[in-house]
């Protein structure tokens, strides 16, 4: 009698696991929503050692967003390491803001120098958020890049500093004291 029990469940197991399986076993899982940037704005240029300010809005998905990633790419040195800044509990389940970088890192960049700024948001669980994208050229001559005007939503109020970025621009090509070894 037992064998025929054994058989009955291994019998109902397989049925079970064949009817789950064109569903695909991650569907199986419950799939966790990342934290969304909803809105971002940036203007792209500016003079060496502007203060630049970012500005997301963002939306935590199952769990509570943590930091935000920025990273900073530059044609004639590459990739700079990514700089964190830890969210406040308060901006955790949503926020609206800026972050800020000053440009001005010691050391003296050409005109027309290009960086990228990638933005993201790491949840508490390490997901990522969608990435968002930045050009950026310093220009001497931009008629006062202070005096811009901010697009929906952060036009209303409400804007507030989520921290600072903290990453020194090295010019192109390096800071020319690389050592000769011929």
């Amino acid at each position: 009698m037992k064998i025929k029990k054994i058989i009955f469940l291994l019998g109902c197991l397989l049925a079970i696991s064949l009817f789950f399986y064109p569903l695909g076993w991650t569907q199986l899982r419950l799939e966790k929503k990342a934290p969304v940037i909803t809105n971002s704005f940036a203007v792209e240029k500016g003079h060496y050692g502007y203060i630049w300010k970012i500005y997301i809005e963002a939306e935590a998905g199952d769990r509570d967003m943590s930091k935000i990633a920025s990273v900073v790419d530059e044609p004639g040195f590459g990739r700079y390491p990514t700089d964190w800044i830890i969210l406040k509990p308060q901006y955790q389940k949503y926020l609206k803001g800026y972050i800020q970088w000053n440009t001005n890192s010691g050391y003296s960049l050409p005109e027309l120098t290009q960086i990228t700024l990638k933005v993201s948001i790491i949840d508490k669980a390490g997901n990522e958020s969608n990435e968002v994208v930045f050009p950026f050229t310093f220009e001497k001559g931009v008629k006062d890049p202070y005096s811009y005007k901010l697009p929906p939503p952060f036009d209303k109020g409400g804007v507030q500093k989520l921290g600072n970025i903290h990453i020194n621009i090295i010019p192109p090509g390096g800071l020319g004291t690389e050592s000769r070894t011929d």
